[in-house]
């Protein structure tokens, strides 16, 4: 884990277009994200640094959060919630309530904002009232034998940890296991949690989430403390998410910014995100960094994608919008007549690689997850060389 933070470069302009280069200048640009430029190649260029172990500063007492309501409450949207979900306003201000209890109280219509009911995926705007029903925590299931069952699900959450301490875990989510729950979905890390209680009673908690079909960095909270913590890291976006992907065809420029507007498409068997202009309902500013890393002659290419807004099925979306579908995307591949190579997996070739984010007690949490079974297969049949220098190390965080 390391405790070094890159300074963040300017971008260009931030007008919504398509896939364009980024356009610093000569001096301001690194030689390695310079179109054109040779990479080193090797990732890393330099010899690494020995990770520094995390030291906690001497234990701090975590501020008591606030009392769920037992009664119907009213509160105000404050101008750092502006433009958050529903589900993840609740998340914010009550660490610990359940996804199931969050969908139920919308679901029911006990939850309102300025008088209307909500869904849980409505964007909420500053100064709105909102109405909250009394809430209550799941009930602590005690602390005691574990069934085989649990005993199994336990082995199979540390058998996916990358990082872990008193406050923090980082699983590596294998591709085809949900994050949460819902309709068709049997097993999800979010109800595998509950082998992870503590003897206060407290689960561990979600603080982002990944599709069922991509597979890497999920961020955990083991605490309040570090929910609340965490949960404001991604809101102010001072965390770093680094992704792999291959996809179909060599993107031009080699290193370039996709910036669109991002609405959800609605039918009667599933939804996507689709690209939509500004103005429209339900639409989203989405921007992305690519790099490509290495190529496989002109049939496909490993990128290295980093999404700086988090819109959901954000570089799915890009990738398919810039003519670059990422192999195996069952929802936004859209090549016709375009052959899989022999040998490789017709599954979603999308890897959450990299997390970087600040600890809640100091110092940065770095972790990142190694190709995926059916992505280092392709990797080994294609001659990619999974150790390269990766490119989008020097794209701009912003």
């Amino acid at each position: 884990m390391s405790r070094r933070v890159k300074k963040p470069l300017r971008p260009a302009g931030d007008r919504p277009k398509g896939a364009r280069p980024y356009r610093g200048s000569a001096a301001e640009r690194p030689q390695s994200f310079r179109p054109g430029g040779k990479p080193p190649a090797r990732f890393p260029a330099a010899p690494p640094r020995a990770a520094k172990p995390f030291v906690p500063e001497p234990e701090k007492v975590a501020p008591e959060l606030p009392p769920l309501p037992t009664k119907v409450q009213t509160v105000v949207v404050t101008a750092d919630e502006n433009n958050m979900r529903v589900d993840r306003f609740l998340e914010a201000r009550f660490p610990g309530l359940s996804f199931s209890h969050i969908q139920r109280i919308v679901r029911k219509g006990e939850l309102r904002v300025n008088g209307k009911r909500a869904d849980s995926k409505d964007r909420l705007e500053e100064g709105q009232s909102v109405r909250i029903p009394p809430l209550k925590l799941d009930t602590p299931k005690g602390v005691g034998q574990l069934s085989e069952a649990a005993t199994k699900t336990l082995q199979a959450l540390k058998d996916m940890i990358l990082f872990e301490d008193a406050d923090v875990m980082v699983l590596n989510k294998p591709a085809g296991l949900a994050v949460q729950g819902g309709s068709g979905i049997t097993r999800n890390v979010d109800d595998m949690l509950e082998v992870m209680r503590d003897a206060k009673g407290q689960k561990p908690r979600l603080v982002h989430r990944l599709d069922r079909e991509t597979s890497g960095c999920l961020l955990i909270a083991k605490t309040r403390f570090a929910a609340t913590a965490l949960t404001g890291s991604f809101r102010h976006r001072s965390a770093r998410k680094i992704y792999w992907a291959l996809v179909a065809g060599v993107p031009k420029p080699k290193q370039g910014r996709i910036s669109t507007y991002l609405a959800k498409e609605e039918s009667e068997d599933d939804s996507i995100m689709r690209v939509a202009k500004h103005g429209d309902e339900g639409a989203s500013h989405a921007v992305t960094y690519y790099a490509v890393v290495e190529t496989s002659a002109q049939k496909l290419a490993w990128v290295s994608l980093k999404p700086v807004t988090g819109r959901t099925h954000q570089l799915r979306a890009h990738m398919a919008h810039i003519d670059h579908a990422i192999v195996g995307d069952p929802k936004y591949f859209n090549k016709e007549n375009w052959q899989l190579p022999g040998g490789l997996q017709n599954r979603l070739h999308l890897l959450a690689r990299r997390i970087v984010i600040p600890h809640p007690r100091g110092g940065f949490i770095d972790a990142s997850a190694p190709l995926p079974p059916h992505m280092l297969q392709s990797w080994n049949l294609l001659g990619l060389e999974h150790d390269r220098f990766d490119p989008i190390e020097n794209a701009p965080e912003e």
